[in-house]
């Protein structure tokens, strides 16, 4: 049984028009990005510190705890690839911060159309490059949700590919993981999925992507290889269109005999554990922030 907060959170997503937005091709990215937050108030992380540099194209916000763990956690936000971060990404972080001694790393990285993947990518990348000459690799989480679920996927398979040192673990909140939204079982969420829909969802993959190029593993994780991936923990919900596809992924890593671990959002939208006021969404990110631990494999 859903809770009084779970229905008042999808009449606030409803009157919002997220549906209607989603379901516009080409996609109203720049009425999408009038909901981003790109440096946070400071009163929102007081007392923690909070600093911003620059890698490549991308804006890291550091915050830091008053108790340094000397964990990093890595926070690639979702949008579609065209927007972000907004203010559920930072309220997610401020309660982390606020639970965990772990340090973060919000990554505003380069968005579309002004963009492409592999320019996306090259900073994911650097990022990382980054990352693990400050911090022992087993020190460091990524974490991504939708299209930041993608670059976090991507990523790693990069990063098996170049046999480059992994992250402990990878934590992925309903990560988009075929931009050709070509699933046919898509066709029947659409119709109740009460935040994304297909025709938008596809007009920004095709905004991001290369030469037109929706199946190349940068944009379409999907379509690479899952050998060796490390811990990965996958939060999805049964009421969204990325759902089919993430449910492929799970075959994929059961098959490469991957440590994995799926919470299911049983009857939950797109990204749930990062919408505030609804309870639903408040126990899975107590879930999500139990698992941002150095000893949990």
């Amino acid at each position: 049984m859903k809770s009084i907060t779970y229905y008042i959170i999808l009449l606030v997503i409803k009157l919002k028009g997220l549906k209607r937005d989603f379901s516009k091709a080409p996609i109203d990215y720049k009425k999408l990005r009038k909901e981003d937050i790109h440096q946070p108030k400071n009163k929102l992380f007081y007392p923690n510190q909070v600093s911003q540099f620059k890698i490549l194209g991308t804006l890291i916000s550091e915050i830091k705890s008053k108790k340094v763990s000397g964990g990093l956690l890595i926070f690639i936000h979702g949008g579609a690839f065209v927007s972000g971060p907004s203010k559920h990404h930072w309220d997610t972080i401020k309660q982390i911060i606020k639970q965990t001694n772990i340090t973060v790393w919000m990554c505003d990285y380069p968005k579309a159309p002004e963009n492409k993947i592999t320019e996306i990518s090259k900073n994911i990348d650097a990022v990382y490059n980054l990352a693990i000459k400050k911090y022992n690799s087993n020190q460091i989480i990524l974490i991504g949700d939708s299209a930041g679920g993608t670059l976090v996927t991507a990523l790693t398979q990069r990063l098996i590919q170049k046999k480059i040192e992994l992250p402990l673990k990878i934590i992925l909140v309903s990560p988009v993981m075929d931009a050709t939204i070509s699933n046919p079982r898509i066709n029947d969420i659409d119709k109740t999925d009460p935040m994304l829909s297909k025709q938008g969802v596809l007009s920004a993959k095709k905004m991001c992507a290369e030469n037109n190029d929706l199946e190349d593993v940068m944009i379409s994780p999907i379509n690479g290889n899952f050998d060796k991936f490390p811990n990965t923990i996958l939060f999805l919900a049964e009421n969204d269109i990325t759902y089919p596809d993430q449910q492929l992924i799970i075959k994929k890593l059961d098959k490469a005999e991957v440590n994995f671990e799926v919470i299911i959002g049983k009857g939950m939208p797109h990204i749930w554990p990062y919408l505030p006021a609804m309870n639903e969404a408040k126990s899975a990110l107590k879930e999500l922030i139990n698992r941002l631990t150095y000893n949990n494999d």
